[in-house]
C-alpha cells in the first residue's frame, strides 16, 4: 500500500502517478464500497452457490507479474499460490504444477507470491471452497515496455486453457462437503 499498489492503486508501471491529485477519503471509501466490496459480495455468493450445487467450488485467481523484479533472481514462468496449502487442496496445486511443467513452463510455488486477499478470503478447502492463485510472467506473452502482445500470446492462452481443463478434471475427484 505504501508503494502505491494497494486496493486503490496510486501508481502504474514504472511508478507513474495515475491521478493528478490524491483521492479524498470519501472518494476512496465510495470506490471500495461500490466496486471492491460489491465485487467480493457477488463472488462470495457465487462460490457459495456453486459449493451448494456441486459439493465444492474452485476459484482460479489469475494475475500477471513483471518478468523482472529488482533485487530478485529470475522469476519462474508461473507462480502458483495456495497460501502454503491453506487455500486449496494440494491435489489441485500439484495438478496445476504438473500440467504447466508438461507444457514446458518453469513453475514455483508460493514464492514470491503465496496468494493474496482473494485466496485468503475464499480458500477454505475444509468448507469446500478451493482458491489457487496463478501468476503468469508477463515476459511470456507481452513486450512489457510497449505493452504489446508477443507472437506467443495465443500459445500461452492455449496452455492456460489446457491447465484449467486439467484442474477441472481433478476437481471432480475432490471430496464434497
Amino acid at each position: 500500500v505504501e508503494a502505491g499498489l494497494g486496493c486503490l492503486p496510486r501508481v502504474a508501471a514504472g511508478g507513474v502517478e495515475i491521478y493528478s491529485r490524491r483521492l479524498t477519503p470519501d472518494e476512496g471509501e465510495a470506490r471500495l464500497r461500490h466496486i471492491h466490496d460489491a465485487y467480493h459480495a457477488c463472488l462470495g455468493d457465487e462460490l457459495a452457490a456453486l459449493r451448494d450445487i456441486h459439493g465444492h467450488a474452485v476459484l482460479i485467481d489469475c494475475h500477471s507479474m513483471p518478468s523482472v523484479q529488482p533485487g530478485r533472481r529470475a522469476l519462474a514462468d508461473i507462480v502458483l499460490g495456495d497460501r502454503f496449502g491453506a487455500s486449496c487442496d494440494p491435489r489441485l496445486t500439484s495438478r496445476a504444477e504438473r500440467a504447466f511443467r508438461e507444457l514446458g513452463f518453469s513453475v514455483a510455488r508460493n514464492a514470491p507470491y503465496a496468494g493474496g486477499y482473494t485466496t485468503r478470503r475464499y480458500g477454505k478447502p475444509r468448507r469446500g471452497v478451493h482458491a489457487l492463485q496463478i501468476e503468469i510472467n508477463r515476459g511470456l506473452y507481452m513486450d512489457e515496455h510497449s505493452v504489446e502482445r508477443l507472437d506467443r500470446f495465443d500459445d500461452v492462452a492455449g496452455a492456460i486453457e489446457v491447465v484449467i481443463s486439467n484442474l477441472l478434471d481433478t476437481a471432480l475427484i475432490l471430496p464434497k462437503v
